[in-house]
């Protein structure tokens, strides 16, 4: 009661009616110091579940959690985003419906759906905005769709985004300067300053992949502009560079491959790419004055060349206060990051005061 400021009647009003909507347990009698013992409570987050999605270019991953973000069923999947909205958005309802049975859930336990797109996202509608790699998908009322089909609210954000905050909830919790950058068909990245997601104007915050680079001119980028980042630096770009070298078929899972066994020209390729991003990262760290950058996605998991060179440009460009105390590193929250923030997405709103408090309201209807 001291703390809150409210009456003893009002503290007890409160917790009665969190308990009747399930957020609250009892978990016994503390200490008595004197009279009737106290009852003590606690957060049920096996209240209800989340759906987390996580899609990329060229797979899927999506899982359930508890509302404290703790990852309960997975499924990672070969998905192409280029497909078009409607089947990849049926995969996922049809998906959710197989991991709520497979958890032993039902759809009255599903508190709502966080999604992440690889590509630019108007947070305020969740509506993908001019996708480079997601044809079909401009303008689409992804939040709309998925909630016709499994009747709860749906927040859509950018990949990178979603993983930045996975990245960050379950590895740096207190960190609040972070900048997440995702490497793999293409390259983005996550902002997080003041602890709190910065996506820009219209959602375009962190896309690295379509700065052009200096002396890049030469080389055309998917989405239309020449020297884009992602067209020197990303995987794509380096498998092709290898089939080129080679006169053969190189995939990226080949880049990879390559990496991790030690392969001389894949790891040189890897370490240019990883002093391109460096370059376009180091305008970034003068900007923003991260505290730290984690680099993610499929190259950076092959080994550590990729980190070594986006290290030896940024230390070298950015001025020494910018990189007195930075840290440069691998993700280490591995492939459920993504399904982690977006299910913090919609967590975060969930257990907002607001809507607890519309929770509670329509309980007592």
């Amino acid at each position: 009661m001291a703390e809150t400021g409210h009456s003893r009647s009002t503290v007890a009003a409160r917790i009665d009616a969190l308990c009747r909507i399930g957020v609250l347990v009892p978990t016994g009698e503390a200490s008595s110091t004197g009279g009737r013992p106290p009852a003590t409570f606690a957060f049920e987050p096996s209240a209800r579940v989340v759906l987390g999605v996580d899609l990329g270019a060229t797979r899927a991953r999506i899982g359930l959690t508890d509302l404290a973000g703790r990852l309960l069923v997975e499924l990672d999947e070969l998905v192409a985003i280029a497909d078009g909205p409607e089947p990849v958005l049926a995969w996922v309802a049809d998906t959710a419906q197989a991991l709520l049975a497979r958890a032993g859930r039902t759809a009255l336990d599903l508190a709502g759906v966080g999604i992440g797109l690889p590509g630019p996202v108007d947070h305020t509608t969740g509506r993908p905005v001019n996708p480079p790699i997601m044809p079909g998908w401009n303008d689409v009322d992804v939040p709309s769709i998925l909630a016709a089909r499994l009747g709860v609210p749906v927040a859509v954000d950018n990949d990178a985004n979603i993983i930045a905050l996975g990245e960050q909830r379950t590895i740096y919790p207190d960190e609040r300067e972070l900048l997440f950058v995702k490497v793999a068909t293409g390259i983005g990245a996550g902002i997080l300053m003041d602890g709190e997601l910065r996506r820009g104007a219209q959602g375009a915050a962190g896309d690295i992949g379509h700065l052009s680079l200096p002396g890049k001119q030469d080389v055309r980028c998917r989405c239309g502009n020449d020297g884009c980042l992602e067209a020197v630096a990303s995987l794509t770009s380096i498998a092709a560079h290898l089939s080129a070298e080679s006169g053969t078929s190189v995939t990226t899972d080949d880049v990879v491959a390559r990496v991790r066994v030690g392969d001389v020209q894949a790891n040189a390729h890897v370490r240019q790419a990883g002093r391109d991003i460096g370059l376009a990262l180091a305008s970034a760290v003068n900007l923003l004055n991260p505290a730290r950058i984690v680099v993610g996605g499929h190259l950076a998991l092959a080994g550590d060349q990729l980190i070594a060179g986006i290290r030896e440009v940024v230390y070298q460009r950015c001025m020494p206060l910018a990189t007195a105390r930075l840290q440069i590193e691998t993700a280490r929250a591995g492939s459920s990051a993504g399904i982690v923030g977006a299910a913090t997405l919609v967590i975060d709103r969930f257990l907002s005061p607001e809507a607890v408090e519309g929770l509670i309201l329509s309980k007592e209807a």
